[in-house]
């Protein structure tokens, strides 16, 4: 990690604004710390671990903070226009919800095998949606929306606006866990991390910034082995809201200056740490949602063992079958180990 501050890295004052301008939509969601002898089984008995329930966000994940957020820097002949996104879902929802929030009409595009329960959301908030047959043909189809319906683009995690969003979520954690030795956040575009790392160093914190990434979706990790930011990822993971087809400049220029290292995990551990999230915590979160206890509980295991850690737990948007699915699978597992 370089610490010198980000090329273009946000001032506090910027993120306090945007803090104060999308409140009247958006819940301070508050912080759990796990105790007892089960977290002391896994992740070691010195080692604190201290979520951040984003999982109660509005629509179920942190993505309402970069929608409004993006949403309130528009121009009123924009807003009239309207706006659109791609998202395997968390985004869309998000996006649907900012517009009706904020009297603004919204299309987003998804992906066909996205979660029915995603897509529903998106409806049920008033939101135009369109199928695409895979990642790349929804971006094709949101770009001819932008271009024919003249709609603004809310992108999932480029962005300084969507930055500032994701940063009072790290400003938030920040000052409610001042004392946090790390945090752990998890990795799709890059969005959620690079803001969550701006918000830390503007609050003064000195945690060092983790981030965790699937096995099968691991294009942070190796934009920064590259040293720019990949243009194609190839995706193939159950946390398809870490799915990110590409990386961009903006955030990832804030994550290889602010993160300290991106780490990744297997479909299996997220599964696992799902279920250990639903039945030591009470807790029902995505694949995604799981990621920085699967990193925890594993490939950051020994080298933050004793101290104080912070979770971001990003989101809760999964459909019953789906989740029972993922817990069933995890349980098979421990059975046979046993």
């Amino acid at each position: 990690m370089n610490n010198a501050p980000a090329e273009r890295a946000l001032a506090l004052d910027r993120i306090e604004a945007t803090r104060a301008a999308i409140a009247p939509w958006i819940a301070e969601t508050p912080v759990l710390e796990w105790s007892g002898v089960a977290k002391d089984a896994l992740l070691g008995a010195g080692t604190r671990a201290i979520l951040k329930l984003e999982l109660l966000q509005r629509t179920g994940s942190f993505k309402p903070r970069g929608a409004l957020a993006n949403i309130l820097a528009l121009d009123a002949a924009q807003r009239a226009a309207g706006v659109t996104a791609v998202s395997a879902g968390n985004h869309a929802i998000a996006v649907a919800y900012a517009g009706r929030s904020l009297g603004v009409d919204a299309k987003v595009v998804m992906h066909r095998a996205a979660n029915p329960f995603r897509i529903a959301q998106c409806r049920e908030l008033g939101a135009g949606v369109a199928l695409a047959d895979d990642i790349r043909a929804a971006f094709a189809e949101m770009a001819r929306i932008r271009d024919e319906e003249g709609r603004a683009v809310i992108h999932p995690f480029e962005g300084p606006d969507t930055i500032s969003g994701t940063a009072t979520l790290g400003l938030e954690f920040a000052r409610q866990a001042p004392d946090l030795d790390a945090v752990i956040v998890p990795v799709g575009g890059g969005g959620l991390i690079a803001g969550v790392a701006t918000g830390f160093r503007l609050a003064g914190s000195t945690a060092a910034v983790y981030g965790v990434e699937p096995d099968g979706a691991c294009g942070m990790r190796d934009s920064l082995e590259r040293g720019a930011a990949l243009d194609s990822v190839a995706v193939s993971t159950i946390a398809d809201s870490l799915g990110a087809p590409l990386h961009l400049p903006y955030s990832f220029g804030i994550v290889r200056q602010l993160v300290e290292e991106i780490v990744t995990v297997a479909d299996d551990a997220l599964q696992d740490a799902m279920l250990t999230t639903f039945s030591r915590l009470k807790l029902a979160v995505e694949p995604a949602g799981a990621a920085a206890l699967a990193a925890l509980a594993g490939p950051l295991r020994e080298r933050l063992r004793g101290k104080a850690v912070g979770l971001i737990v990003c989101g809760a948007n999964i459909d019953p079958a789906g989740f029972a699915g993922h817990l069933a699978a995890a349980q098979a597992r421990l059975d046979a180990a046993a």
